[in-house]
């Protein structure tokens, strides 16, 4: 394992350390423009940054180079401002890890917030009260963080007041940036939770404590702890993307965190800048990953070694509900009447006009009509995204499944923010419209592949999985008919979560240069577009936010029903009657439906079952 991560690392840093020449520029060129770029690129000009930062000499040898030092402390020097690199990465590290803190304690109450019904309710034992969706935690996780940190900083910064709204000079500065990410991971964090605490609340342990009479607060606390093993995994995921993937809310409220600089090399090509905060983010990454590991296995260890597990599944299917339908036929609509518009249509003389009958969404900074550009933007954006997360469930399921590979896999891979990503496909398969799919993908069955490996752990520890191997049940049999059916419907339910943060990032990838251009109406882009004008005209912004938070609430609503298929076995008749045998997620059950006998004929005599009149 420890070889297989140090490997990993090395490829990574490699990879970072190659962008320049996999990206197919001339690195002295990037630098000359991030030191002056009203300097002439002159080649005597070329040739002396080249001497100067040793690129005569090849990748390798700076590579070489730069490992070298790294074992002695020293990271080296910046290429555009000539500064040590430990210092400035270390500072930015601070920052971004005590936002993160700030964030984590926000996610932390919305979570708490999110799950606060069912644990009531499954405490008080009054499970059938239990709504089977939160429409409110769907909309909170399909926000950007980028639009929440505009609108946050635009209102409660500029136009209230109440707390400032650009730079970092005290707690008071960290407040609005912890909302930015701490709401909608919190709101993430808290369906994922939420969907496995009623199979906490249906085993065996939390019946006995109501019987006896057990506080409600104590059996949801433990109900909490059952719960916690199989999210620790994600929130290990979710401290390193507080920090490395906070790029944007940085940016927004100009806060000098390690995402920024990062971003900020990556664009310079910087690479000993680049190569250091990438490190830092890997190693943040290891240590979050191990040290969730390590809690999971302090809080259920002995039933892990000793297989006195049950089941973690949701013991009765939520009740049905018309939202996904009216959510559905909501966004459908949308889509319908901006397909009858056209999205291209510019009038100069409409700019940013509010909603009319003429406009119902108004217009944007060029006069083209928002109903129309939503509209025409679902097509593309949806069935992208959608095959992009289809692909992503695949790959975390079967990475999942093997959790020596992936978890290490997982650490490294999530240690790399969006944007590096998204360069590091563009240098290896080029620019193109495949890009953003395969840069969004290369990161997003991570999350998927973590939940997983966590259930799966879990699961193999079950005491009707050893009584089932003990019976002589071979690996594909238990994969099939008990780990699969244990596996699948919570990790469908989650990846259907992150659809629209897939259709959001793939979008954005666009924005950046990496995917769809303007005048494309995507979804992403639209957001990206219209974000100077929130103040002016918030419609332009709310539009497309409010599909996104649409499209989110049919995936949370729809996939709250998602379960494994029943699969009755044939039934065995008998003389006496029929055994009817149905396997439901992990659990076997057996219900005899018996006729009535026939009486007994007092000339035949009475025989144990399967002795025979010759014994």
């Amino acid at each position: 394992m420890l070889l297989w991560r140090a490997a990993l690392v090395a490829a990574l840093l490699c990879g970072v350390g190659l962008l320049p020449w996999l990206s197919r520029t001339d690195p002295a060129l990037t630098v000359l423009r991030a030191r002056s770029a009203e300097r002439a690129p002159t080649p005597e000009v070329l040739d002396a940054i080249r001497a100067q930062l040793g690129l005569d000499a090849g990748p390798l040898k700076l590579l070489g180079d730069w490992f070298g030092g790294l074992l002695h402390g020293d990271a080296g020097r910046s290429w555009i401002s000539g500064a040590e690199v430990t210092p400035s990465v270390l500072q930015a590290l601070g920052v971004s890890l005590l936002l993160m803190g700030g964030s984590l304690a926000v996610a932390v109450l919305t979570a708490g917030a999110v799950c606060a019904r069912t644990l009531r309710l499954g405490a008080g034992r009054r499970p059938d009260g239990r709504r089977s969706a939160g429409t409110g935690s769907a909309l909170l996780s399909t926000l950007p963080d980028f639009l929440t940190a505009s609108v946050l900083a635009a209102v409660v910064g500029v136009q209230l007041g109440w707390l400032p709204a650009l730079g970092w000079y005290g707690p008071q500065w960290m407040v609005l940036p912890a909302l930015s990410l701490g709401l909608p991971a919190g709101a993430l964090l808290g369906r994922m939770l939420d969907d496995l605490l009623p199979g906490a609340f249906a085993e065996q342990w939390a019946l006995a404590a109501a019987a006896r009479g057990v506080p409600d607060r104590s059996i949801a606390r433990q109900a909490l702890r059952r719960c916690a093993p199989g999210l620790l995994p994600n929130f290990g995921l979710f401290v390193v993307g507080l920090t490395g993937g906070a790029v944007a809310v940085e940016q927004v409220f100009d806060i000098p965190g390690l995402g920024r600089l990062t971003l900020q090399a990556a664009v310079a090509q910087d690479l000993p800048v680049l190569q250091a905060g990438t490190l830092a983010l890997v190693l943040l990454a290891a240590i979050a990953g191990g040290a969730a590991r390590l809690t999971a296995r302090l809080l259920i260890g002995p039933a892990l070694r000793d297989g006195a597990l049950l089941s973690l599944h949701r013991p009765t299917p939520p009740r049905p509900t018309t939202l996904p339908l009216l959510y559905g036929g909501s966004l459908l609509a949308v889509v319908t009447l901006g397909l009858a518009r056209d999205p291209l249509r510019l009038d100069t003389t409409a700019r940013l006009q509010p909603p009319s009958w003429t406009h119902p969404f108004g217009t944007d900074g060029l006069g083209r009509d928002v109903l129309a550009r939503v509209g025409h933007g679902a097509l593309s954006t949806l069935a992208l995204a959608l095959a992009v997360s289809a692909t992503a469930l695949v790959l975390g399921v079967l990475l999942g499944l093997l959790p020596r590979v992936s978890g290490p896999l997982v650490d490294t891979v999530n240690a790399v923010p969006p944007v590096l990503a998204a360069l590091l496909v563009t240098g290896v398969a080029g620019s193109g419209p495949s890009t953003p799919a395969l840069a969004v993908t290369a990161v997003a069955w991570a999350p998927l592949a973590a939940h997983t490996s966590a259930l799966l752990q879990q699961e193999r520890a079950t005491t009707h999985l050893t009584a089932t191997r003990a019976l002589g049940a071979g690996p594909l049999q238990l994969l099939r008919h008990d780990l699969l059916p244990a596996l699948l419907p919570p990790v469908v339910r989650h990846a259907l979560l992150r659809l629209p943060g897939v259709a959001l990032a793939l979008a954005a990838l666009g924005f950046l240069g990496l995917g769809a251009q303007p005048p494309s109406p995507e979804w992403g882009l639209l957001l990206s577009e219209n974000q100077p004008y929130a103040e002016r005209a918030p419609w332009a912004v709310l539009a497309p936010a409010a599909a996104l938070a649409l499209l989110g609430a049919v995936a949370v609503t729809g996939g709250g029903g998602v379960r494994w298929p029943r699969r009755p076995r044939r039934a065995r008749r008998r003389d006496t009657g029929e055994t009817e045998t149905q396997t439901q997620t992990g659990t076997t059950t057996a219900t005899a439906t018996a006729t009535r006998p026939e009486p007994p004929d007092p000339a035949r005599p009475i025989r144990p079952e399967g002795v025979t009149s010759d014994a």
